[in-house]
């Protein structure tokens, strides 16, 4: 008699998963319940972690638009009677460190308030004076028009960037047609407009400027004693060029001056703005899976004794206890798997519907995709619940005899 062919593990696992869902199909009815649980939960799970991609990335934008770009160093100097003095050698030694370490990004700052000459009169506006890097920094949003760009530096025009009050003040005009405004002053001069900041910040006009113009523009008493720098710098290098910025600036400034240089975007900082809400929606999300699998471990536990006498019948034929182990308990895992995949299509239909990312995704500039990581977590969570399900069936039906089970 020729022995008998062992049959590869390959095509026993293919088997195995064959026969699981073969089951799952015959006892479809007592498992769809429970099942439908344990998709509401991984449609929940994977919901929470595509949305707070949308969520975190708004919240993200919105302290770059404050705080800058991680990471942003922030360089400061002043007095301590306030009273003003030369930047120029700090200006010269800071440039200095900017082509020595390539930053790419920085900008100065300086604000102050000019005088505007509006349809209904003049009014003073609250006004900023920075670098063409400014807008890549801080995530500037325009609603109309454009950012500044390198060609604005050499306008005969001073270009302006202002808000949404100031251009209404102006009656909203085309900026096709390059709208201008006179700004008063000892040496009044003509500013185009060429953009519209897209965020709302109050009922007040202000404006933006590049650095030049507003020195020309404004008397030097509005920004005597202001010397503020941005630079935008690598993450892992933020450190270093602290402190090497810190002292080469603080040896560069006359005495009685006081520098300042540091880390002023959020990520300085560390917290998780929404790390709670996560936390709370994923606890409720995996308390639904958790009552979705202990629904499964009872349908399953009723089908596998309903199937003494087919286990009995197995074993008899030579069915090993560690295959009829594995086979019930595949039963339970495919059966979750199936439900992992409904609920992370419901899932990707959510965070992916036009309304529901309009609603979240308010002024956000880079819209994330879905991330394929909160898929494959809700399938790994569908998964794993199902094994852990299948377990305690899969213990009770390797535990009973084989006479036993033939004699039911």
């Amino acid at each position: 008699m020729s022995p008998t062919k062992r049959q590869s593990p390959l095509a026993a696992l293919v088997g195995s998963f064959s026969e699981a869902w073969a089951e799952v199909r015959i006892h479809r009815t007592r498992v769809l319940l429970s099942l439908i649980g344990v998709a509401v939960a991984v449609a929940a799970i994977t919901s929470v972690v595509g949305l707070g991609a949308i969520v975190e990335q708004s919240v993200q934008e919105s302290n770059e638009r404050n705080g800058g770009r991680p990471a942003t160093i922030g360089v400061s100097a002043y007095t301590q009677n306030g009273a003003s003095f030369d930047a120029a050698s700090l200006r010269t030694t800071l440039n200095s460190a900017i082509d020595r370490y390539k930053i790419r990004d920085h900008t100065s700052i300086l604000s102050g308030q000019l005088s505007v000459q509006f349809v209904a009169g003049a009014a003073l506006v609250n006004t900023t004076a920075i670098d063409v890097d400014y807008g890549v920094m801080h995530r500037v949003k325009i609603k109309e028009g454009s950012w500044f760009t390198e060609k604005d530096i050499n306008r005969l025009a001073p270009a302006l960037v202002v808000n949404r009050p100031f251009w209404a003040l102006m009656g909203s005009p085309d900026l096709r047609t390059h709208p201008t405004v006179r700004i008063l002053g000892a040496h009044p001069i003509t500013a185009v407009i060429v953009g519209v900041r897209a965020v709302r910040d109050g009922d007040m006009p202000d404006m933006m400027m590049l650095t030049d113009a507003f020195r020309v523009a404004a008397e030097p008493t509005t920004y005597a004693g202001q010397s503020q720098f941005e630079a935008w710098v690598p993450p892992p290098l933020a450190k270093r060029v602290t402190a090497r910025l810190t002292a080469e600036l603080a040896a560069s400034v006359p005495s009685g001056v006081d520098v300042q240089v540091n880390r002023q975007d959020y990520a300085a900082f560390g917290a998780d703005p929404i790390g709670p809400v996560r936390i709370a929606v994923g606890a409720v999300a995996a308390l639904v899976l958790f009552l979705g699998a202990l629904g499964l471990v009872n349908i399953s536990l009723v089908t596998v004794r309903q199937r003494i006498r087919e286990i009995g019948i197995r074993r008899s034929f030579g069915a090993t206890a560690g295959r009829v182990f594995f086979a019930v308990m595949m039963e339970s895992v495919v059966a979750t798997a199936a439900a992992g995949v409904v609920g992370v299509g419901v899932a990707v239909a959510v965070v992916e519907n036009p309304w529901v990312q309009e609603k979240l995704s308010h002024g956000i500039t880079d819209l994330p995709s879905f991330p394929i990581g909160a898929a494959l977590f809700g399938l790994a969570a569908a998964t794993l619940v199902g094994a852990l399900a299948g377990l305690l069936p899969a213990i009770a039906a390797v535990r009973f005899k084989v006479i036993d089970a033939i004699r039911y």
